[in-house]
């Protein structure tokens, strides 16, 4: 079967190869361990543009699709969804698994439920597959916006938080919920005081920045690890050109006659975790899918391993001398 037949009678067949993990919550179908981001910036900068590609995405295979009230893609999300449906490209919303993310500005005990509930609106959904908590900061409650305003950073009460994401799952406006950019010991604070515990931690993770540690506390704990800027984040404000300019990593790809960002992608799946693409380009968008039936060898495996570790994005708008967070350090409780 061709995952990247966009014929519409292979469309509804297609996600199929594309491998799911039952997640420990109310979530009878899995989620896809690969699936297609919608952040780009500056945020908002490709809305004309979206729903028109991630229905291009939805039909080259794609049933997964990952979003934030940050990135201002949920309304043409939810647009693609509506038109998906209408052109029977798929027969049921039940096909697809939706993920949002909780800002910052509302990362508040009595918040967190209106929040979901405004995400919901602009999806024109009546649940998301996926809710998490998109970093453990809070700022004051008003403007959704990256980089926020030093002043306006306050501490976050983790465990009340997760009390309202928890209500939400309650309440069915969420099949599941999980966070973001959480370091083992932030999990650790949730998971001490926890009905529900997180079922993912969405991180940045590639070959260069391989999160062995957090892997490691992760499955130990039953939290599947979801991967985004899985190529380094090449031409974002904050990526480089590490990844995808690594030798070693050209070495292996002209081996397996794949490209590099194809051998990334399969490293990462291997690895055990969930992995966000993200091109709006449709021959790469098939590209990417292209990751399920070849493997890498122990031997490139290995290399892979002793590649240089750097992370990319350290988050420093989060770090203030006034503010909760004073160092890189503190945020991250030296996992960088």
């Amino acid at each position: 079967m061709d995952a990247v037949s966009t014929s519409p009678e292979l469309n509804r067949l297609s996600h199929q190869s594309i491998p799911t993990f039952p997640l420990h919550s109310t979530h009878e179908k899995g989620i896809p361990l690969l699936g297609f981001g919608t952040a780009e910036y500056p945020f908002g900068a490709s809305i004309d543009t979206m729903k028109d590609t991630i229905i291009q995405a939805i039909k080259v295979g794609y049933r997964h699709f990952d979003t934030a009230a940050l990135y201002q893609t949920e309304q043409p999300l939810g647009e693609a969804i509506v038109d998906a449906l209408r052109l029977g490209i798929i027969e049921s919303r039940d096909e697809l698994f939706i993920a949002s993310k909780l800002w910052c500005s509302d990362a508040h005990r009595n918040s967190v439920v209106p929040a979901l509930q405004e995400t919901l609106r602009s999806l024109k959904l009546e649940y998301l597959d996926l809710y998490l908590v998109h970093w453990p900061v809070s700022v004051k409650p008003g403007e959704r916006d990256l980089p926020v305003k030093k002043e306006d950073l306050v501490p976050i009460d983790l465990n009340s938080v997760w009390e309202a994401m928890e209500e939400c799952q309650v309440l069915g406006l969420t099949k599941s919920i999980g966070v973001s950019n959480f370091s083992c010991k932030k999990l650790k604070t949730i998971l001490s005081t926890a009905k529900i515990p997180p079922a993912v931690n969405q991180v940045e993770m590639n070959p260069m920045w391989q999160q062995k540690k957090l892997r490691s506390f992760c499955k130990e704990n039953g939290i599947l690890v979801e991967v985004y800027a899985p190529l380094g984040a090449k031409g974002t404000l904050w990526g480089s050109n590490r990844v995808m300019e690594s030798e070693t990593l050209e070495e292996i790809a002209r081996a397996k006659g794949k490209s590099v960002a194809q051998v990334c992608l399969r490293w990462a799946y291997e690895q055990g975790v969930c992995v966000l693409v993200k091109s709006f380009n449709k021959e790469r968008m098939k590209q990417n899918l292209d990751i399920f039936d070849w493997k890498l060898s122990a031997d490139e495996l290995h290399k892979i391993s002793q590649l240089p570790q750097c992370k990319g994005f350290p988050a420093i708008e989060f770090v203030s001398e006034h503010g909760p967070y004073k160092s890189v350090e503190e945020l991250w409780d030296g996992e960088i």
